[in-house]
């Protein structure tokens, strides 16, 4: 049975704010059964507040509406994010005056406050839940939509995935992505991959030898991505583990709700190359689509990645050098030529674990 998915386009009809995207999200939000569902429940929305010098995440007026709509239904809301990203984010306008929420870190002020769940695959062996997303009642999981260097494409489940755990298990689910293959002939030791990474995980030694430390090293691919020569590259056959891991995660965080106590709403404006972790924006890699909302994460991702795959790669979205893989077949997602990793193994791993259909119905907002 189809699930269904709501949707508001980033079109208009007429110069008229109450034709926009901000008003329509707000018919969005009337037209969702939010008083059932969060009526005198404290509810946590979950987003990503990116960090440095990006500016592409979420609008505050869009959070803003959000948690208005939420508190009008009866909601105790609080907005969250990992630690690390908590103490920058007013720099990009998320204050508690602007949101109307407070912020607060998923896992305390030290990553320390968190559920333990066993889990087995492979090596993530524990999901390590976020104290503050376990005890809230109801999940929002309001993400922004982006490419991604390990799985192609960041949705809801890379955001409860990487959002609603501990660095460590972050770290673990990174880890099933893999090895990292130095060419010593291509390299030209720039040391830009050096400068891309965060944790102080690689360097070259005295003989000039290319080193990672995997216990530092939580598989980011920053550094393959900043390598201006292609001197560095990733086991791309090991990127399908890495994406049946966020999923298990996210199955695990969903998990913790009673049904009906979740929610996903995925903002498709600035659909970057890169993650926002990198802490930069970048341009778009295809025109501003709008939000979409549903109770289903299955359908609502799948939804999105049908959206994005309608159009073509907008000139000057990837950086200098790079281009499209080949696809002779028109087989390939749009994000699977950018990135060469298909962003469907994460669907159709949730859709394994029971968490919605691959079929959607869209309902859309005018």
């Amino acid at each position: 049975m189809a699930s269904d998915v709501y949707y508001c386009s980033m079109g208009y009809d007429k110069l008229e704010a109450n034709a926009t995207l901000p008003a329509k999200f707000k018919r969005m939000l009337a037209a969702l059964p939010l008083r059932d569902m969060v009526g005198g429940k404290t509810v946590a929305v979950k987003m990503h507040f990116g960090g440095n010098l990006g500016y592409t995440t979420i609008h505050p007026l869009f959070v803003n509406l959000l948690v208005d709509a939420l508190k009008r239904a009866g909601a105790i809301v609080f907005v969250t994010d990992i630690p690390r990203d908590v103490p920058g984010a007013k720099r990009r306008g998320y204050t508690e005056e602007v949101l109307g929420a407070p912020l607060v870190a998923t896992t305390g002020l030290f990553d320390e406050y968190y559920y333990s769940v066993p889990v087995d695959y492979k090596n993530l062996k524990e999901v390590q839940v976020a104290g503050h997303i376990n005890d809230a009642d109801v999940l929002i999981d309001f993400s922004h939509v982006k490419g991604h260097g390990a799985c192609a494409y960041g949705g809801a489940c890379k955001n409860i995935a990487m959002g609603c755990v501990t660095g460590k298990t972050r770290s673990d689910i990174h880890s099933l992505q893999g090895g990292f293959v130095w060419d010593e002939s291509k390299c030209e030791h720039d040391r830009e991959c050096i400068k891309a990474c965060r944790y102080n995980a690689n360097s070259f030694d005295e003989e000039g030898k290319y080193q990672i430390n995997y216990d530092n090293c939580t598989y980011c691919q920053h550094c393959v991505n900043a390598c201006p020569t292609g001197a560095l590259t990733a086991n791309m056959s090991a990127f399908d583990d890495f994406q049946e891991g966020m999923a298990l995660t996210t199955a695990t965080v969903l998990n913790t709700f009673e049904p009906g106590r979740t929610l996903f709403i995925n903002v498709l404006t600035n659909i970057t190359y890169v993650c926002d972790c990198w802490g930069l924006s970048t341009p778009p890699l295809v025109p501003d689509i709008g939000i979409m909302a549903s109770d289903d994460i299955v359908a609502i991702e799948t939804a999105c990645l049908n959206a994005i795959n309608k159009y073509d790669l907008l000139p000057n979205s990837l950086p200098a050098g790079r281009q499209l893989a080949d696809d002779p077949d028109g087989t390939k997602h749009l994000l699977e030529r950018v990135h060469g990793k298909d962003p469907f193994v994460q669907v159709r791993a949730l859709q394994r674990h029971g968490l919605g259909t691959m079929e959607y119905n869209i309902i859309g907002i005018e």
